[in-house]
């Protein structure tokens, strides 16, 4: 049957944020027939499949079979994209406009996001019993509710010849104009559904606490922290007179994402022998040097548990690894039509002609000889299209989690992803029959003999 589009539009659509992404993926397994453990139980495993939220960013899943010696094979992609942030305390006014204080995350094209309704999405944490007894809330608007508007050609006559944008001043989206009861006495300050719910002391909290007490349903005062992402609210379509394009924000990296969970899926429909693993990191966009991300430790020590809760030794897990491998899917660039001279001159990625194997002598994206041997006979078993990927020599590209999470777990790794168009923009464009090619590899790699 041929892959739909559609399902990954969908996707994407609910993976708004790091924490969306990670919740959409978990329950995308749960309804597979995954088995949900914590990071704080001890674990007691058996051939089966399962799966673990790592701080709510990170997810780990996996599938034991009934000879989990056999082999190990991981598959591994990253929950976060460019975007904007907001920062604490974030409101600041202007002559009667309310501003969001934000931040960038990670590397995006500032000026396509200029003129777009945005949302706001991720986890609110409230007041609990006690300093750690304390509640996360995930919250997405799923509607637009801030702006960050273009100055007007007249006033800026070389904007045509490039625009610098100041991140502190020019990049600060409107979130509404100030008011007061008398302007609109049927619509409360607040803007809440139920004003009865709270109480004279509101009017201490910022209009930006206000509203996500509002989308959350509680007291402002139960507001202890939140990470909030601003997003794109306009969904993702295919395009083209032959429909040859898929137009979306958050292509990188929730494409790789939607792969590596239809190869874990797979592993378990099939009921593959050894150990297949996914782990779908979180702050790769901004080095990867975290608790839960490709530069910590945490695949390490989460491989280590599964093989300690099946009793294996270390010697016997170090032997599983050596003999290994790792497959880390992130996007490459594809040929641009109109700046060809940016590409390789003998390696050109093409939208629509498959996945991209990643490769740097420099080691920024993983792998070596033998490696890229394995992915493609890997790709020609899956009857997978695949192209390669090399950097221009004279234009460093990017780096990706591939080489920081195998430094960590010393297994053979490659670097694999779908070619994008307009990559870290508000809205990128791959082909439209390049899913189903990365699909293909993750379902015969986790889920195959």
């Amino acid at each position: 049957m041929k892959f739909d589009n559609e399902q990954l539009l969908k996707y994407i659509g609910a993976c708004t944020s790091p924490y969306h992404t990670v919740d959409t993926s978990l329950q995308m397994l749960l309804d597979s027939g995954f088995t949900e453990l914590s990071l704080e139980d001890e674990w007691q495993l058996d051939s089966g499949s399962y799966v673990v939220n790592v701080f709510g960013t990170t997810l780990f899943a996996f599938h034991i079979g009934k000879k989990p010696e056999h082999t190990l094979r991981i598959a591994s992609a990253h929950t976060d994209f460019p975007a904007i942030r907001v920062k604490p305390n974030p409101i600041t006014s202007m002559k009667g406009y309310t501003k969001l204080n934000v931040e960038m995350y990670g590397g995006l094209i500032e000026n396509t996001w200029l003129d777009r309704p945005l949302g706001a999405a991720g986890t609110v944490v409230l007041k609990g019993k006690n300093a750690f007894d304390v509640d996360s809330v995930l919250v997405d608007t799923k509607r637009p509710i801030a702006i960050v508007p273009n100055l007007a050609i007249h006033m800026n006559r070389s904007v045509n010849d490039g625009v610098k944008l100041n991140r502190q001043k020019e990049m600060l989206p409107i979130l509404m104009m100030e008011r007061n009861n008398e302007d609109n006495p049927t619509k409360p300050l607040n803007n809440r559904n139920n004003p009865s719910l709270f109480s004279e002391s509101d009017t201490q909290y910022d209009e930006w606490t206000k509203f996500l007490a509002d989308e959350v349903d509680c007291d402002p005062s139960e507001i202890l922290s939140y990470e909030m992402t601003l997003y794109p609210t306009e969904q993702g379509c295919v395009l083209g007179t032959e429909g040859d394009f898929i137009s979306s924000p958050r292509l990188d990296n929730l494409t790789s994402c939607f792969g590596v969970l239809s190869g874990i899926i797979q592993a378990k429909k099939m009921n593959v022998n050894g150990v297949r693993c996914a782990i779908l990191f979180d702050n790769e966009e901004v080095g990867s040097r975290t608790k839960q991300g490709g530069a910590g430790m945490i695949l390490p020590n989460l491989v280590k548990r599964v093989y300690d809760a099946l009793g294996y030794s270390n010697q016997e897990m170090d032997s599983f690894i050596s003999k290994g491998f790792m497959i880390s899917s992130d996007v490459a660039h594809g040929l641009h039509p109109n700046y060809p001279e940016k590409n390789d001159i003998t390696n050109i990625p093409v939208l629509n002609k498959g996945l991209s194997l990643k490769i740097a002598c420099s080691q920024s994206y993983a792998g070596d000889a033998k490696a890229i041997a394995i992915v493609k006979g890997l790709c020609e078993e899956a009857d997978a299209q695949y192209q390669i990927y090399v950097n221009r020599s004279d234009i460093p590209g990017g780096s990706t989690v591939g080489s920081i999470s195998s430094a960590m777990l010393p297994i053979r790794t490659i670097d694999v992803g779908l070619p994008l168009l307009a990559m870290h923009s508000a809205r990128e464009l791959m082909g439209a029959a390049d899913q189903e090619q990365l699909n293909r590899l993750m379902n015969h790699f986790l889920g195959g003999k």
